[in-house]
């Protein structure tokens, strides 16, 4: 594959991912779908961290829109320099993308460890802190937390989904780092497959 067309790829597949982290973050600021817990003392402080938003969100959909505009025409329109120029940009925008990536990824994974802040006994606290993930694994434990409704649900499904997201983010990224570097130093292959293609 081309290191143009590989761009290309690599960027419309992040720049969906960066929209889902910002979609899950937004939702894990509204437990249940609704606006009657959004207090600060009642949502744990991995969601006020907005890793999503921020790292696993703004700081991957930069470098996969850079990335699609290094698959483009070359920097001085058709051609000129092989696009080198803009594959540079790619650079240094997808390294920016893997520490978006990592920071998503780890506060969503301290997220999923720590379980969420709930109302137990008339205190709001984290119930599961001291369970180091175990909860994960026994539901039976998850009744603990009486308010929100179904808030180890929500914080469950939606951090993990953020982890997901910013697994793919960091390899995507790390790709497209490589693939970049390579576009640098060689070119686009796509330029001399037009050109031979003119010669028939």
């Amino acid at each position: 594959m081309c290191t143009g067309k590989c761009a290309r790829f690599v960027g419309l597949l992040l720049i969906p991912l960066s929209l889902v982290c910002i979609l899950a973050n937004a939702l894990l600021l509204v437990p249940n779908g609704k606006t009657t817990w959004t207090n600060g003392e009642q949502l744990s402080k991995q969601v006020f961290f907005m890793a999503g938003f921020i790292g696993g969100g703004l700081m991957v959909l930069c470098p996969g829109i850079a990335a699609v505009r290094a698959g483009g025409k070359g920097c001085c329109g058709a051609g000129c320099c092989g696009n080198r120029c803009r594959m540079l940009r790619s650079i240094f925008c997808s390294a920016f993308g893997v520490l978006g990536a990592i920071y998503c990824l780890s506060v969503s994974g301290s997220g999923l460890r720590i379980g969420p802040k709930c109302l137990v006994d008339d205190t709001w606290s984290y119930p599961f802190e001291e369970t180091s993930g175990a909860y994960l694994l026994n539901r039976t434990q998850w009744s603990l937390c009486q308010q929100p409704p179904n808030v180890v649900y929500w914080n469950v499904t939606l951090f993990s989904l953020l982890v997901a997201a910013s697994c793919l983010e960091l390899l995507l990224c790390g790709v497209q780092v490589v693939n970049a570097i390579l576009g640098v130093f060689c070119g686009d292959c796509r330029k001399e497959v037009r050109r031979r293609a003119e010669e028939l």
